[in-house]
């Protein structure tokens, strides 16, 4: 399973923890604002993928096809080529929805941003030593912090990056269910990078050791993380307090 299927999978059981929570059967001790969260979600996430990457392991299938494309084409940067990259895929959506989604347009913006700090980050990155023992530790790093916001996303009642919320909305238009879709698409990812940058350049960039220990255990860290979460924090946002606004259950 990778990273982002087991993501998709875990807010499923997300939901049923916060249904425990109006039951009675947990009790968040702390209320934080899902804004904060989603802010730090963009810091920590574009800088797990960028740490990945330099330390040598590889990097994640969700981040996978910009790479390529960066690697193939750099006169683009790799945060550019993120927020292309989902770009195309919230248009992909509005053209199977048939109809303006604003969701989706927040969406864009949070992948607009996440992109922003990609490049952010790569412009001092290289300033980190690179023995053995600290790639080690950077891919550790890297691969809690993407843990952490993945976990935190699911989590804080605020728009996805579109890399998450494309194969959530599509697989629900398309009568899919989500986890084989979303391995689908992963594996499509992955296989779009290793196609591209071997016959652009001769041999495959960008996947590693890394990436396919992440594609088999992230789901599970990223489920104790959650687990951890639900028991001790409670979001709230200004989309949960339109829906209250509007009739619905927090």
């Amino acid at each position: 399973m990778t990273e982002a299927a087991a993501a998709g999978l875990e807010k499923g059981e997300r939901g049923r923890t916060e249904r425990k929570g109006r039951s009675g059967l947990a009790n968040p001790s702390v209320t934080l604002r899902g804004e904060a969260a989603l802010l730090l979600i963009v810091v920590m996430n574009s800088f797990g993928v960028v740490l990945m990457l330099h330390s040598g392991s590889g990097i994640s299938a969700i981040s996978s096809v910009p790479y390529g494309f960066s690697a193939v084409f750099p006169a683009l940067s790799l945060g550019t080529w993120t927020y292309l990259f989902q770009g195309l895929l919230v248009l992909s959506l509005f053209i199977m929805r048939r109809r303006f989604v604003p969701q989706y347009l927040f969406s864009f913006v949070v992948g607009f941003v996440f992109g922003i700090f990609v490049d952010v980050h790569e412009s001092w990155i290289e300033l980190l030593p690179q023995t053995l023992p600290l790639r080690v530790l950077y891919f550790i790093v890297s691969y809690l912090c993407i843990c952490f916001g993945i976990a935190l996303s699911n989590r804080c009642r605020m728009p996805i990056v579109p890399t998450d919320l494309f194969p959530r909305e599509a697989s629900g238009i398309l009568g899919v269910r989500y986890s084989v879709f979303k391995i689908a698409f992963d594996v499509s990812c992955l296989a779009i990078t290793a196609l591209l940058t071997f016959f652009c350049l001769g041999h495959i960039d960008g996947l590693g050791a890394g990436t396919i220990l992440a594609a088999f255990t992230m789901g599970k860290v990223i489920g104790l993380m959650g687990d951890w979460m639900d028991r001790k924090v409670r979001f709230v946002s200004i989309f949960s307090e339109k829906d209250r606004t509007d009739g619905g259950q927090d």
